[in-house]
C-alpha cells in the first residue's frame, strides 16, 4: 500500500473576516465589480475572489478590517451593502430551515 486515501480533497479557503480555514463549499465567494463588493454563491463570477463565511460576524470583521479592499485588490473603497444584505438574507433562511 501506498498510504494514500482515496477520498477526494476537499480545497480549502481562507475567510477575510475570521481568517479561519473551512471548505471551499462553506465560505461564500465575493467579487469586485464596478467598485462594489457582489456575492458570488455558484462561484463564477469572473475575476479575482475573496471568501468570507456567510455570516454577519465575520461579514463584520471583514469590513472594520477592509479584508475585502486588500483581498481583492481594489484601487479604493468597496460598496458592501448589497454583500451585507445578501449575508442577512442567508443567515434568516439558514435559521428558518430546521
Amino acid at each position: 500500500m501506498s498510504g494514500r486515501t482515496h477520498a477526494g480533497a476537499c480545497p480549502e479557503r481562507t475567510c477575510v473576516g475570521c481568517r479561519e480555514r473551512a471548505a471551499k463549499t462553506d465560505l461564500l465567494r465575493i467579487v469586485a465589480i464596478k467598485g462594489a463588493c457582489v456575492p458570488d454563491p455558484r462561484g463564477t463570477l469572473p475575476g479575482r475572489g475573496a471568501y468570507v463565511h456567510p455570516a454577519l460576524v465575520c461579514f463584520d470583521q471583514a469590513v472594520r478590517r477592509r479584508a475585502f479592499t486588500r483581498a481583492l485588490r481594489a484601487a479604493g473603497a468597496l460598496d458592501t451593502k448589497a454583500l451585507r444584505q445578501y449575508v442577512e438574507q442567508t443567515t434568516v433562511a439558514d435559521q428558518a430551515t430546521p
